[in-house]
């Protein structure tokens, strides 16, 4: 065997991982928290999401996120889900990228995408800045969601049930691909599926919600991106 060769190919493979890790990196990662009074006490859920700016040679993508729609189990029965979306006329996937910077912002704290790994603390998320908020009657039903405005929770889900508040926290980034929690990193939270089933089918399961909702999303868009990113 030809020795020779092993140092330049252990610095290429080296130079070849660290591009991947630069690439697939995330810009920043947040936890979206909902809060929920309910008769009960206060019911929450929490998901991490990550942020990944274009870094890509051909710089012909946009920023994404991976991560999950917040379901919080309010008991007897009733849900409310933090969806991956926002409202401007249509349904809009993409503001869900922004919703910690401008929280931050709102906040009060002058911050730029690309300082957003040195943002410490909980912010709230209020106003157009918060995400659509659905409830379903039957999680195995897709056919059963509803938009539920902030401020008619109540009116939509019960007495004494009302929200409490919904933040954004900035957690660790960790280093891609070993993020699995700890020092590493938060990794980003998964599960919704588990909450409603139907996600995993082959069919528009999620278009359906989303129509049963009254969302209307663009003919180019994926539904499914309202409840999860792969």
């Amino acid at each position: 065997m030809n020795f020779k060769w092993l140092g330049p190919l252990a610095l290429l493979a080296a130079l070849v991982i660290g591009d991947q890790i630069r690439i697939n990196r995330p810009g920043h990662k947040f936890r979206l928290t909902v809060e929920v009074e309910t008769p009960e006490g206060v019911k929450s859920a929490s998901g991490v999401l990550a942020v990944h700016p274009d870094r890509s040679y051909s710089r012909g993508g946009k920023t994404t996120a991976k991560g999950d729609a917040v379901y919080v189990e309010l008991g007897g029965g009733k849900n409310l889900v933090a969806l991956l979306a926002h409202i401007d006329k249509s349904v809009d996937f993409d503001d869900i990228n922004y919703v910690a910077l401008r929280a931050y912002k709102a906040a009060g704290r002058n911050v730029s995408f690309n300082q957003m790994t040195q943002m410490t603390g909980t912010v709230p998320v209020k106003g157009t800045v918060m995400p659509v908020l659905v409830t379903f009657t039957d999680p195995t039903d897709p056919g059963t969601a509803r938009v539920v405005p902030p401020d008619e929770v109540e009116t939509a889900l019960g007495k004494g049930i009302r929200l409490r508040g919904i933040s954004a926290e900035v957690v660790p980034n960790g280093m891609w691909p070993l993020d699995f929690g700890g020092p590493l990193g938060e990794p980003v939270t998964r599960g919704i599926e588990a909450k409603l089933p139907w996600l995993g089918g082959v069919d528009n399961a999620a278009g359906r919600a989303l129509k049963a909702a009254g969302l209307q999303a663009g003919e180019a868009a994926d539904p499914r991106e309202a409840f999860a990113r792969k």
